[in-house]
């Protein structure tokens, strides 16, 4: 039986513009998995999942989501015709909500969900019951609920260090937004398959980035714990909200092996990051997004960083995703009506200052 592919992975891998020397790096790039079918890196994830399922003979998709991962999930499972349920994380943007919904997917908001750990894990476990179903599987984008579709993700990897070979490159450091972790840790992994591969000679260092208000894996790594921890979950950023360990204790493990970190990042400037990617890349990136590049600011200011290395940020999600994240960055900002000899008075003004 053929995959279901609607053109995910593949995705460009840009050098900064502005971003990168203003903060004093060469080589700073981003790999924009904005452009995936349904704007985020989790189109990878949904491709091998429900081809898995295809081939196992299961006919219902049971899922959780924040947000990107529904998405992903209602279209590939709309194209392989198969009805999908998901329970999605109290908070979650309308704007995800709605592409969901227009993919047909059944969607229902769990109080609570992703914001406190008991119902957090009660949610998982119910689902696991659901998904434990003759013709159904559920689907969470995390190695510890769905390791084939994570496999799907760990091709950012490899593509990054196949990119950067091309220009005879290979990545210092790489940063990695995490909620429940399986992003960092699928690409951590990529990594390792392209060093035996014999693409390159060496992993990346892969840094961990979380918002203080998520601080399940960050901190711990940070701190030299071996082991990930449940949190009360504070955080605005949409996606990254996951109260549980998940995959963190994994993540540590590989971002420590890597020779990477954890840094903790404040909501605010996390906000102040994605203006910054609008602003002076013209990259559009929901919050979570640009969460790596706010991580890698921390970095440079602690010394962490040389210059001449080669950093790649991940900018896992399009600002579609969460316009009301966008109307907060353009502070009630509107585009009024005028007539066209205000507009030319307006240009001519402008031109003489």
């Amino acid at each position: 039986m053929d995959p279901i592919s609607l053109g995910e992975g593949n995705t460009p891998l840009v050098r900064s513009q502005r971003i990168g020397p203003a903060l004093g790096l060469e080589n700073l790039y981003f790999k924009l998995e904005t452009v995936n079918p349904t704007g985020s890196y989790k189109d990878r994830f949904a491709a091998a999942a429900i081809a898995d399922m295809r081939r196992q003979g299961k006919r219902r998709v049971i899922a959780t989501s924040s947000g990107n991962t529904g998405s992903a999930l209602a279209a590939y499972a709309a194209a392989a015709g198969m009805p999908c349920t998901i329970a999605i994380v109290d908070g979650a943007p309308g704007g995800k909500l709605r592409q969901m919904m227009a993919y047909g997917a059944d969607i229902k908001k769990i109080a609570g969900f992703g914001h406190d750990a008991q119902v957090t894990q009660a949610t998982f476990e119910f689902l696991q019951q659901l998904g434990n179903q003759p013709d159904a599987q559920l689907q969470i984008s995390a190695y510890h609920y769905s390791p084939i579709g994570m496999s799907g993700v760990e091709a950012i990897g490899r593509e990054i260090a196949a990119q950067l070979s091309a220009n005879r490159q290979q990545a210092d450091h790489v940063f990695s937004c995490a909620g429940g972790g399986g992003l960092t840790l699928a690409v951590a992994r990529g990594f390792w398959t392209a060093v035996e591969n014999q693409q390159i000679d060496a992993t990346p260092q892969v840094h961990c980035v979380q918002p203080i208000g998520n601080n399940t894996i960050a901190g711990p790594l940070r701190d030299g714990l071996d082991q990930a921890q449940a949190t009360a979950c504070t955080t605005k950023i949409s996606g990254l909200q996951v109260a549980s360990v998940i995959d963190g204790d994994a993540v540590i493990t590989a971002c420590r092996t890597s020779g990477g970190t954890g840094w903790l990042v404040a909501d605010a400037d996390i906000y102040e990051s994605q203006k910054d990617l609008a602003q002076q890349e013209g990259i559009f990136s929901e919050p979570a997004g640009a969460v790596p590049l706010t991580g890698l600011k921390q970095a440079i200011a602690a010394g962490h960083i040389s210059s001449t290395a080669t950093v790649i940020c991940l900018v896992t999600g399009t600002g579609f995703k969460d316009l009301d994240s966008i109307d907060t960055m353009l502070e009630a900002s509107d585009c009024p009506t005028i007539s066209l000899a205000q507009f030319k008075q307006l240009l001519y003004d402008s031109s003489r200052h």
